[in-house]
């Protein structure tokens, strides 16, 4: 297991003249592990990938990586819709110090059940990395299914988590069912949907909301970790609202919104991707107030 509890999915923060803001960058690193998280994900969605440049992606990496020092686990994103430049994308996180990679299914042009297994044997093909596999339909358009996480589980030994981001409850119960006991760990992806996918097995929680609130949402985490389901319920019920208001515009808008709230960074984001409303900022802001984020 490359980690049990919580992992932050890290935006990027940027600039106003749209550069990398790497000032901001190691002040969000710091607010992370001040508060225990248990890993970090870079280039992840929420970090914006897909605007940056391989240089730029670089040099992220590189930079988190000295700034993290081994204290936690650095997970680099390396998704792609295309095999062979996922397989590239693999080799940069391990050249510049990944302790893993996070594989998003390929977009767009989509794959069959087959074809995912295949992409997903290139990725645990390309370096000596663990490789966790992230299923979220609702954006790319391919779903992981029970049997197919079931296959690759069983085929793939380095396919060590599956980030599980469906929304389908139903179906990520099936596949905790038939993963249960290999070598691959079911993380949720979906901080509304934390404390049940903890109590279906999952170990640990790749958020967007640990951002701006990575001490409350540990102790959701730890309260899952110990089975103290009532407690965790409560803090579930708690900071629903947050976790809501943080998807009410696109990942990672929000988010940043949140985190320039707390004068950790700039809430700028790169094209095609605007700056929050303001009214749903003000609801953003009136939430953090209601849990102490913010006075």
């Amino acid at each position: 297991m490359l980690f049990q509890g919580l992992a932050t999915a890290l935006i990027t923060p940027f600039r106003k003249d749209g550069h990398v803001d790497f000032d901001a960058y190691e002040r969000l690193l710091c607010h992370q592990l001040q508060n225990g998280v248990d890993a970090l994900l870079v280039l992840g969605t929420t970090g914006e990938p897909p605007t940056l440049t391989d240089e730029e992606k670089e040099e992220i990496i590189k930079f988190a990586v000295k700034v993290i020092g081994g204290k936690v686990p650095v997970i680099v994103g390396a998704g792609s819709n295309s095999t062979a430049s996922m397989v590239q994308a693999c080799k940069r996180g391990a050249k510049y110090g990944a302790d893993a990679l996070l594989v998003v299914t390929p977009y767009y042009n989509k794959c069959t059940q087959d074809g995912l297994v295949e992409h997903y044997r290139a990725a645990c093909e390309a370096t000596d990395l663990p490789v966790i596999a992230y299923n979220v339909p609702g954006r790319t358009g391919v779903n992981i299914k029970p049997e197919t996480a079931a296959k690759m589980a069983e085929k793939l030994p380095k396919l060590i988590g599956l980030k599980e981001a469906c929304g389908n409850m139903a179906q990520i119960l099936e596949t905790a069912r038939l993963i249960d006991g290999s070598n691959m760990t079911l993380y949720s992806g979906d901080d509304g949907l934390a404390m049940p996918i903890f109590a279906a097995g999952g170990k640990g929680l790749i958020s967007v909301a640990s951002n701006p609130a990575p001490a409350l949402t540990k102790e959701l985490v730890s309260a899952c970790l110990a089975g103290d389901y009532e407690s965790a319920r409560k803090i579930q019920f708690r900071l629903q609202p947050f976790f809501d208001v943080l998807f009410c515009e696109v990942n990672p808008i929000p988010a940043k919104k949140a985190c320039a709230l707390l004068g950790i960074c700039e809430d700028e984001v790169r094209l095609p991707l605007t700056r929050m409303t303001e009214g749903n900022a003000e609801k953003l802001a009136g939430i953090m107030r209601s849990l102490g984020l913010i006075a």
